[in-house]
């Protein structure tokens, strides 16, 4: 199977492309006396992005959750048309 070697090569090598991308980029993140790219890290910033983490895993189970029963829902729709035309 060419096909699967050649695939798992592939995503080898993405993934080896990306490993190097965050090294390269890691020094920047620690920049002048530890000011990153979003400036200084002071309570306020750090109550935010918790809060903000807070609310991600309030919100994505949520919404997850109404686009699945939205595809079973429409699973089950169409199971129904199948078991009627199926029934002579």
């Amino acid at each position: 199977m060419p096909t699967a070697r050649r695939n798992r090569a592939l995503i080898g090598l993405g993934l080896a492309a990306i490993a190097v991308v965050v090294l390269a980029l890691a020094p920047t993140a620690m920049a002048a006396d530890g000011v990153g790219t979003g400036g200084r890290t002071t309570d306020k910033s750090v109550t935010f992005f918790c809060f903000g983490v807070i609310a991600l895993f309030m919100i994505l189970p949520v919404v997850l959750t109404l686009i699945q029963s939205h595809f079973e829902g429409r699973k089950e729709r169409m199971r129904e048309q199948l078991e009627r035309v199926r029934q002579p």
